[in-house]
């Protein structure tokens, strides 16, 4: 136990931190939100690039894991709209929320500071593979669901809404950090070497950087009242998410038995950073930040339990 705590406890020390600083007024709220544009826009696009340029293009398109994390993230998600949609009787919209926030990992801020420690220089590549998944498929998909509802409500057009969301794909620089890793490690170019030392100073300022905002975005989320739907979908995220990836895990086996591990950790993580933001313009944004703040406190036991019983 002490081993895992010894991975899974400077993740939530550099959270503390984060969340003591914006508390105290050492940051602002605001500055937090600049140094996670800095994360977003600069170090981990760096960081995926330099990761897939790296290696060999066998080694960082593993066909079996993309099919294994994408059916188990369809999983989860399902099942949380599901259970929204005609268990909970919500709208469409708040249903796609739902689904989103079982399926979708917070990868960049949380995952890869986890799976780093986890499964090392490995974390880089499940850290793409992951996020090819969650940007290309997952959300897209929950964002279309939610504009269909908002559509049909009478506020928007879902057909301009996809569209929206498929040209923003093309300007995300996650997305084109990954095409790029790809394009080198299929073809076997190079930076020079100024460019490459350059780009992995900016990746290595990722990971704590990363998990600091996640904490200084923590204060100010008031959870009373809401606790109703809270629990599924925490549950949905951090339990349901990893069982899914790992039973599909099961039957289609990836190369490296270590991408194995990155992706069920990857999976267990709390939802992505900016789930409350993308929620606002259906109007379910209190509730999701609080789903967020729950799921981030909860993770602490639910990874510890993970990690223990991986080693094991």
């Amino acid at each position: 136990m002490a081993a895992v705590l010894a991975i899974t406890g400077p993740i939530y020390i550099i959270i503390a931190i984060g969340w003591l600083s914006a508390r105290g007024g050492l940051f602002a709220r605001a500055d937090m939100r600049v140094f996670g544009k800095f994360v977003l826009q600069l170090a981990l696009p760096a960081l995926l690039f330099h990761t897939l340029a790296q290696r060999p293009a066998a080694e960082v398109l593993d066909a079996n894991y993309l099919l294994a994390y994408l059916a188990g993230s369809l999983i989860a998600g399902g099942a949380g709209f599901a259970w929204a949609r005609w268990g909970r009787r919500k709208g469409l919209a708040e249903a796609a929320l739902f689904g989103l926030g079982t399926s979708c990992s917070n990868s960049g801020f949380i995952g890869f500071p986890l799976m780093l420690q986890v499964v090392g220089a490995t974390a880089g590549v499940a850290l793409a593979l992951n996020m090819i998944v969650e940007n290309v498929v997952i959300l897209p998909l929950a964002l279309m669901l939610a504009e269909l509802g908002r559509a049909a409500a009478g506020g928007g057009d879902w057909r301009a809404a996809l569209r929206q969301s498929l040209l923003g794909l093309l300007r995300n620089p996650m997305i084109v950090a990954i095409v790029l890793g790809l394009l080198f490690a299929f073809t076997g170019w190079h930076l020079p070497a100024p460019a490459e030392r350059a780009m992995a100073l900016f990746a290595t300022s990722c990971g704590a950087l990363a998990l600091f905002v996640i904490g200084g975005s923590l204060g100010g989320q008031r959870v009373a009242g809401l606790w109703q739907d809270v629990p599924a979908i925490v549950a949905g995220k951090l339990i349901l998410h990893p069982l899914a990836v790992l039973a599909m895990l099961w039957l289609l086996p990836p190369a490296d038995p270590v991408l194995r591990t990155a992706a069920v950790v990857g999976a267990a993580v709390p939802m992505l950073g900016i789930y409350p933001v993308l929620a606002q313009k259906y109007g379910f944004e209190g509730l999701c930040a609080v789903v967020q703040l729950v799921a981030t406190l909860s993770s602490f036991v639910t990874l510890t339990a993970l990690l223990w019983w991986l080693q094991m």
